[in-house]
């Protein structure tokens, strides 16, 4: 018993050294349930340029929140909980991030404009409902930053055959659908752009093409390039795949 006291004593030393007390430790160690969650993808890719739209809503069944109080949303950068680079009260924002969610209605969403490789990182966000302060330390984002855009996807479907109509879809990944993409075929005939909203709250872009199939559109390569629009011009992705068209 004295040696597990002992080693209690430890880890809370460390906890203490290495973490703002009230935040990370009170939270997250301990054994304690999270005073905070949030829903938000654990993982998100950016491009540089542009920017990121982050899908987040929040839970707390602290009965120390009060929505009908001052509600302000915080993302700290890292796991140094005193690097704030966001405060929606307005005494914080080191890289220009706009709350556009209700935080009254528990939606967090956040834009995070024209990133840059440096802002790649893990992000932690907390609530600040005075006196409620909580840290959702359980649900950290990691945000990845490329220089260049993913390749579209291109979907048809299986055992093509000659006289069948199918239907052919360019997808390109949206990070910012404030800025969406913008998809092309090399095919001749003009297609109507869709951003569409997934499961997880992020974003795609779609153009889909009807085509009845003939013996001409065996061996016909399909291409389909997505456009970017960022900061100081755009960056191109593409994906290109070949039909394999048998008889009937």
């Amino acid at each position: 018993m004295a040696a597990l006291t002992e080693n209690m004593l430890v880890v809370n030393i460390l906890l203490s050294v290495f973490f703002l007390p009230g935040d990370l430790a009170d939270y997250c160690y301990g054994g304690l349930t999270p005073a905070l969650r949030i829903t938000t993808p654990n993982n998100m890719e950016a491009l540089t340029g542009s920017c990121l739209q982050i899908p987040c809503t929040y839970e707390t069944e602290n009965t120390e929140f009060n929505s009908s109080r001052s509600i302000y949303g915080v993302w700290i950068k890292g796991i140094a909980l005193n690097n704030v680079i966001f405060n929606s009260s307005s005494s914080v924002n080191t890289y220009q991030l706009e709350i556009i969610g209700n935080l009254k209605e528990k939606n967090c969403t956040t834009l995070f404009p024209n990133l840059a490789t440096s802002h790649a990182e893990k992000y932690l966000f907390r609530i600040e409902n005075y006196p409620f302060r909580a840290l959702a330390c359980a649900d950290p984002l990691q945000i990845t930053v490329k220089d260049s855009p993913q390749s579209p996807s291109i979907n048809v479907p299986s055992d093509l055959k000659e006289h069948q109509s199918v239907t052919v879809t360019c997808s390109a990944f949206t990070p910012c659908p404030h800025s969406p993409p913008d998809p092309a075929w090399n095919l001749q005939q003009a297609s109507l752009r869709q951003t569409e909203k997934n499961t997880d709250g992020t974003f795609t872009t779609k153009i889909q093409e009807h085509i009845t199939l003939s013996d001409t559109h065996d061996g016909y390569n399909i291409r389909c390039s997505a456009r970017y629009p960022v900061i100081g011009g755009n960056k191109t992705a593409e994906t290109e795949i070949t039909l394999s068209v048998s008889c009937k």
